[in-house]
């Protein structure tokens, strides 16, 4: 395994943080935060002119047909930048979800929507605390039309389609259903979260058309698979955002002076800094296993997935926090940006399934000799 990333990857990656550093400001994600708009709907536009959102949809369906490689770059730096957007919902899951189990016509109809940006999509199974199975299921299907209730959808508010795990009345099992927010059987009912600068909804169905994603029955298994595939972008968002903390804990520790010296020479936030870096290492060899799997639809990607998973919530969180000590008083205030990337380590470490759920998964995964 190459454990690099080559030339062109290097450029996209320098170029995307270019382009955030000069249009996505703390201003730009303080804004979201604090205001009502739900999302950064002007660096959005830009960031689909740049391609961002097309990057691994095959040309046919107008796309860029690059590599998953090029799109963890772009994660990586979404996530250093704390970006106020629906992507990863988007781009990580409900982009992810038709490539892998869309009809021909379904494809068709929503990959070059989806490219552009026209077509904000998501994913909906949750239905309250702990595991979705398909026994536990309480949103239904009949006659092609979806009744029920689903929690804490990301983007769910904004999204343009979700792909919803529901169980048919047939008795054949939980399965994906494609359901167009626009059908008024679909409302949304926006919650309150610790990270205002994404948002979340309560999408309620009541007797919208669907459309079957997948084959009947198969939806647990695709799930799984695309949560899978999802894990590992979000990992490299969240170690994105764990740079940038221990960035700015850094740069604040060598400018900040007590008792005639700088904070950083002290013991005390050496230590810190030194344990940020070696929890951002680690998580980063982890998110270099994941996209290698990934890229390479390998099979030890469920491993991968969640090695990657737990590693990166385990290195954001600790980053985020840290990053606030090492500012001390400093740091707690509204003023400063260190919530941003606090309020974003907690909601992406819940986003697609907790950290315990996820070292379940890596577990299970894992040879039991090697374990």
């Amino acid at each position: 395994m190459n454990f690099e990333f080559d030339d062109d990857q290097h450029l996209i990656r320098d170029q995307a943080r270019s382009f955030l550093g000069e249009h996505c400001s703390s201003s730009v994600v303080r804004e979201v935060l604090e205001g009502d708009a739900l999302y950064a709907e002007q660096l959005w536009n830009k960031v689909c002119e740049m391609g961002w959102t097309a990057t691994v949809i095959p040309e046919e369906y107008g796309g860029l047909g690059l590599s998953y490689l090029e799109l963890v770059v772009i994660a990586e730096e979404m996530g250093r930048a704390c970006a106020p957007l629906p992507f990863g919902s988007s781009v990580y899951l409900a982009t992810e979800a038709i490539m892998a189990a869309g009809s021909e016509s379904q494809k068709k109809k929503w990959l070059p929507l989806l490219a552009e940006g026209k077509a904000i999509g998501t994913l909906a199974y949750a239905e309250g605390p702990g595991e979705t199975d398909a026994a536990s299921l309480s949103t239904t299907v009949s006659k092609d039309t979806l009744t029920g209730k689903k929690c804490a959808v990301a983007n769910g508010n904004i999204a343009s389609l979700i792909c919803v795990l529901a169980a048919s009345d047939s008795g054949e099992g939980a399965s994906l259903y494609l359901v167009d927010t626009s059908d008024s059987g679909v409302t949304a009912e926006t919650i309150r979260t610790l990270d205002p600068s994404l948002n979340y909804a309560d999408v309620h169905f009541a007797d919208a058309s669907c459309e079957l994603l997948g084959e009947i029955g198969q939806g647990r298994d695709l799930l799984n698979a695309l949560l899978d595939r999802a894990a590992v972008l979000y990992a490299w968002e969240q170690l994105g955002g764990a740079e940038t903390c221990l960035e700015m804990a850094k740069n604040y520790a060598v400018q900040r002076y007590a008792f005639g010296r700088p904070i950083g020479s002290f013991q005390a936030i050496k230590h810190k800094l030194a344990e940020m870096y070696v929890k951002n290492t680690l998580a980063r060899s982890n998110a270099y296993f994941g996209a290698w799997a990934l890229n390479s639809d390998a099979e030890e990607l469920p491993l991968a997935a969640a090695t990657a998973r737990v590693g990166s919530c385990q290195a954001y969180y600790y980053a985020s926090k840290e990053n606030i000590q090492t500012h001390g008083g400093m740091g707690y205030t509204w003023e400063f940006d260190c919530q941003f990337f606090y309020r974003r380590s907690k909601a992406l470490a819940v986003l697609i399934g907790s950290e315990r759920q996820w070292q379940e998964k890596l577990i299970s995964a894992s040879d039991p000799v090697a374990v």
